[in-house]
């Protein structure tokens, strides 16, 4: 299971407000919490291969118990406007958005900049985890949604791209 993948994980588990989940196959077993399950208490991620994983996922109380079905595991992070002509880029996970890897470099990308699939389009500090963020689709910046270091949350709105 790649890193991905484990974001995917934790996205689904926080949709769905799920409390706890546990992932183990032959070469590693991952399990994740949410502050529902562990009233408050919060972890930081171990990455450990072929061990154990544990990861808090924190999540406001919810005032009734919901049942969740993970049916849509391969949801994606972008959505179409109505429009039809601008890609929405949405946050995968909740924490800080950077716009670059560190105070005196450059931003990753700009209005106006023609980008690729797999372009890193900014970076999400999560528990202490810096997550670049990829392009799923090539074409150009046309509006950057967030302030650089401003905290985000998930399937917030990122940039906005005129796809090729």
């Amino acid at each position: 299971m790649d890193f991905k993948e484990i974001q995917e994980l934790i996205r689904m588990v926080n949709k769905h407000s799920i409390a706890e989940l546990t992932v183990e196959n032959q070469n590693f077993k991952i399990k994740i919490k949410t502050a529902l399950a562990n009233s408050g208490v919060t972890q930081v991620p171990v990455m450990m291969p072929v061990q154990q994983q544990s990861l808090a996922v924190p999540q406001a109380p919810a005032n009734q118990e919901k049942t969740a079905k993970i049916e849509d595991a391969g949801a994606k992070t972008e959505t179409a406007n109505a429009d039809g002509n601008t890609i929405t880029i949405k946050s995968p996970i909740v924490g800080t958005f950077y716009r670059s890897p560190g105070v005196d470099k450059d931003v990753f990308v700009k209005v106006g900049d023609e980008i690729q699939v797999g372009s890193v389009l900014c970076i999400i500090e999560a528990m202490k985890l810096f997550n670049e963020i990829e392009s799923e689709h090539e074409g150009k910046i046309v509006k950057i949604l967030v302030e650089d270091a401003s905290p985000v949350e998930f399937d917030q709105p990122l940039f906005l791209i005129e796809p090729k």
